[in-house]
C-alpha cells in the first residue's frame, strides 16, 4: 500500500490512527503493540497476500534464532548460531533479489541457456533483511534482553519505515514500544506529524513525479535506441537526480511524520544531501542509516582503515560495490556503487593533501559527479549508459529529444535552488534537534502556518485524485 494511494490516506490511515488511540487511552501496551503489528502486516498484505508467509517467515526464524543466540552460553557455539542467522537471512534475500542474476550471467558466460524464471520481488525485503541481521549481531554481542514476539514483529515490520526504510537498531524503537501505554492520545505530536508527512507528500506527488517527467523523455529514448544530444543528456541526468532526491526525501518525511503520529520517533535517514561539499559528506546525508549498516556490518569487520592507506581503499570499494548491489541486481547499480567507490577514494587521497576547497566549488563539484553516476543507476545498462555518457561528455549526436528544453532546464533550476536555500524538513520542524520531541509536543501552529500547512495538503491531495494512477516510490523497487 502506497503512502500517496487514496486507499491509504482515506482508509487505512485513519481507521489505524483511530484504533491505536482507543487503545492507548486504555493504557494497554501490549493491546497497542499487537494492533500496530496486526495493522503493519495489513499494510504488507495489501499488495501480494502471499508475500505475507515470507515476512511471517523471515521474522520468526530469526525470532527464534535470536532466542538461541540469547540462551546460548559457549562464544563458539554462538559465534556458529549468528552466522546461521546471517546464513538465513542472506540466502532469502539471494534467492529473491539474485538468483535470477546470478543465474542468467552465468549462462551467458558459460554460453548456456539457464533460467530461473520469474521470480517476483518482495517488497522492503531488502530492508528487513538488513534490520534482522543487525539485530542478531547485537544479540550475539549481548547488547539486547529479547523482546516478546509481538513486539519484535513490530520492530520489523512497523509499517511507516517497513517498505524502505530508515534501517533501525532496536535499541532505536523496542524502547518506545515498551512505552506505549504512557503515550496517551496527544493532539501536538499529531499535528506535527501530519505536517512532515504532507509536506513529504508534496515534494513525492508535486516535485519528484513531476521532475521524472523530463528525466524518463531521455531515458526512455535512449532505452529505444535513440541518439540524444548533450544538453538532452545532462538535463535527463539532473532531471533524475533530482527526481530521487525529492522522491527520498519525501518518503523520508512520510514515515517520520507517521511514526510521530503515533508518538514514535524515527532516525533521520535523509539530510539535504545536494548540500554536501564532498562524496564523503553526501554519504553522511544520503540514506544515513544504510550507510551506518554499511559501515558497522562491513567496512569495520573488513578492517575499515585500521591497517593502512591500500587497505582503506579497498575496503572503501567492496563496500560501496556492494551497497550499489543492495539496491538491485543489475550491473547498473554495480557501476553506480563502484564509481561512488572511487569517488571516495579520491576523495580521501585528496584529504591527505590538505588542500582547502571553497564551499561553493566543493559543493557544485560534487552535485556533478553525483548526477554523473545516477546515469547507470537509472540506465540499467551498459550500452544506454555509455550512449549518456558519451552525450554528456560531448562525444554523442547532436539529437533533440525534449520538446521543451527550455522549460525543462528551468525546472533544474528551480529544483537546484530548492535544495540549495531552502531548508530541510527537519529543520523547519525542529525535528533534527536533540530537544525535537520536547519540541514538537509543545509545538502548536500559528493561524499563518496552519493556513500553509493546509495548502501543502490541498495541492497533494488534488494531484493525487487527479491522476489515473498512483507512482510508486522509488525505493520500494530496491
Amino acid at each position: 500500500m502506497l503512502f500517496n494511494s487514496p486507499q491509504f490516506l482515506f482508509v487505512f490511515l485513519p481507521l489505524v490512527l483511530g484504533g491505536y488511540f482507543l487503545i492507548a487511552a486504555k493504557n494497554r501496551t501490549a493491546a497497542a503493540v499487537a494492533f500496530l503489528a496486526l495493522a503493519s502486516l495489513v499494510f504488507y498484505a495489501y499488495w501480494k497476500p502471499i508475500y505475507l508467509v515470507l515476512i511471517l517467515a523471515s521474522v520468526l526464524g530469526n525470532f527464534g534464532i535470536s532466542r538461541w543466540l540469547t540462551r546460548t552460553e559457549p562464544d563458539r557455539a554462538r559465534r556458529w548460531i549468528l552466522i546461521l542467522g546471517v546464513v538465513f537471512n542472506l540466502g532469502l534475500l539471494g534467492y529473491f533479489k539474485y538468483a535470477a542474476f546470478v543465474v542468467t550471467n552465468a549462462a551467458l558466460a558459460l554460453g548456456q541457456s539457464w533460467s530461473v524464471g520469474h521470480i517476483m520481488l518482495p517488497l522492503a525485503i531488502s530492508f528487513f533483511t538488513f534490520q534482522q541481521i543487525a539485530y542478531l549481531v547485537d544479540c550475539w554481542r549481548g547488547n539486547t534482553t529479547p523482546p516478546t514476539l509481538a513486539r519484535y514483529l513490530l520492530f520489523v515490520a512497523f509499517f511507516p519505515q517497513l517498505i524502505a526504510g530508515p534501517i533501525v537498531h532496536h535499541y532505536e524503537l523496542l524502547p518506545q514500544f515498551d512505552a506505549l501505554a504512557t503515550r496517551r492520545p496527544r493532539l501536538a505530536p499529531l499535528v506535527a506529524g501530519l505536517t512532515i508527512f504532507f509536506a513529504g507528500l508534496f515534494k513525492k506527488v508535486v516535485l519528484a513525479d513531476s521532475i521524472g517527467a523530463h528525466a524518463d523523455t531521455v531515458f526512455d529514448a535512449v532505452a529505444a535506441g535513440a541518439a540524444v544530444g548533450g544538453f538532452d543528456a545532462w538535463i535527463g541526468a539532473f532531471a533524475f537526480g533530482f527526481q530521487i532526491y525529492f522522491d527520498f526525501s519525501a518518503y523520508s518525511d512520510m514515515a517520520i511524520g507517521l511514526a510521530l503520529m503515533f508518538g514514535i520517533r524515527l532516525p533521520l535517514n535523509f539530510n539535504s544531501p545536494y548540500k554536501a561539499a564532498s562524496i564523503i559528506d553526501f554519504w553522511r546525508r544520503w540514506h544515513m542509516t544504510l550507510s551506518r549498516f554499511l559501515r558497522e556490518h562491513l567496512y569495520v569487520p573488513l578492517g575499515g582503515n585500521r591497517h593502512g592507506r591500500a587497505k582503506q581503499m579497498r575496503n572503501i570499494l567492496i563496500v560501496m560495490v556492494l551497497g550499489g548491489l543492495w539496491h538491485g541486481a543489475g550491473w547498473g547499480f554495480v557501476l553506480w556503487g563502484g564509481l561512488h567507490g572511487i569517488y571516495l577514494v579520491l576523495n580521501h587521497a585528496w584529504r591527505t593533501f590538505g588542500i582547502p576547497v571553497p564551499l561553493a566549488v566543493g559543493r557544485l563539484a560534487t552535485l556533478i559527479a553525483v548526477m554523473f553516476a545516477w546515469v547507470p543507476f537509472r540506465a540499467e545498462t551498459w550500452d544506454r549508459t555509455a550512449t549518456m555518457w558519451a552525450a554528456m561528455l560531448g562525444g554523442g549526436e547532436a539529437t533533440a529529444r525534449l520538446t521543451n528544453p527550455m522549460l525543462a532546464a528551468a525546472v533544474m533550476m528551480g529544483a537546484l535552488a530548492i535544495v540549495w536555500i531552502l531548508p530541510n524538513t527537519q529543520d523547519w520542524t525542529g525535528f533534527s534537534r536533540k530537544e525535537a520531541v520536547a519540541r514538537l509536543a509543545s509545538w502548536r501552529p500559528t493561524r499563518t502556518w496552519a493556513v500553509v500547512n493546509a495548502g501543502i495538503a490541498m495541492v497533494g491531495i488534488a494531484m493525487i485524485l487527479t491522476r489515473s494512477e498512483t507512482q510508486e516510490f522509488l525505493y520500494f523497487q530496491f
